[in-house]
């Protein structure tokens, strides 16, 4: 994240800085088009030349019981990953705070479980406590965040950091799905039984009705 960007703190100040001045859908359209391109193409860039992507999707095929997480915002990438993840491979909860609350998930943190921490700005309190307190009780926390800096990035043994700026009000989402869906296609690659499961998957959407017809 840029220093521009991360000084325009709050939705609000976004849209005074960027959005309150007149301009056209067609000039907006290319400054957004613009803004994404050039956050994908630096994020997987930097991503690929780190290797933080492929040290995460390791530790996700390699852990025995995959725990994902996020607040406010940030909990739609973490249902995305879980979607994706659950797809491939067995173990992964996806912590909603409802069904699967932090609290039970941090009372029986064992060796080889693995978090992946989604926090964004405005980074929820939860979610960098929940990270914390699990690298304490001994799991591997994988934080994908946008700042190296940010407190759940210092908690996690591998930090993914994606860019967020924006020509919007709202930091961007585009180089944050495109790691969810990097991870779950690396995760899914190596993790052994994945054809397996995702045919027995197929079989049994198809036989619950689960999707119309043709889909």
């Amino acid at each position: 994240m840029t220093l521009e960007n991360r000084q325009l703190t709050t939705p609000d100040e976004r849209y005074g800085a960027r959005l309150q001045r007149r301009s056209t859908a067609t000039a907006l359209v290319a400054q957004v088009v613009a803004q994404e391109t050039a956050n994908l193409t630096a994020t997987l860039e930097r991503l690929q030349a780190d290797g933080s992507l492929e040290q995460a999707a390791r530790r996700i095929v390699a852990a025995k019981r995959r725990f994902v997480t996020g607040g406010s915002k940030s909990w739609s990438y973490a249902s995305l990953l879980a979607t994706d993840l659950s797809a491939s491979m067995a173990n992964v909860t996806l912590i909603d705070g409802t069904v699967v609350r932090a609290v039970d998930v941090l009372s029986d943190v064992r060796a080889g479980d693995v978090l992946v921490a989604f926090s964004l700005r405005r980074y929820a309190r939860s979610t960098v406590v929940m990270a914390e307190e699990f690298a304490a009780a001994g799991g591997t926390v994988i934080g994908v965040t946008d700042h190296a800096d940010s407190a759940v990035a210092r908690a996690s043994e591998v930090a993914v950091v994606v860019s967020t700026d924006s020509a919007s009000y709202a930091d961007s989402p585009t180089a944050v799905a495109a790691v969810v869906h990097i991870l779950a296609t690396l995760a899914a690659a190596s993790a052994k039984g994945a054809r397996r499961r995702l045919a027995r998957r197929d079989a049994l959407t198809a036989r619950l009705g689960v999707y119309a017809e043709g889909d």
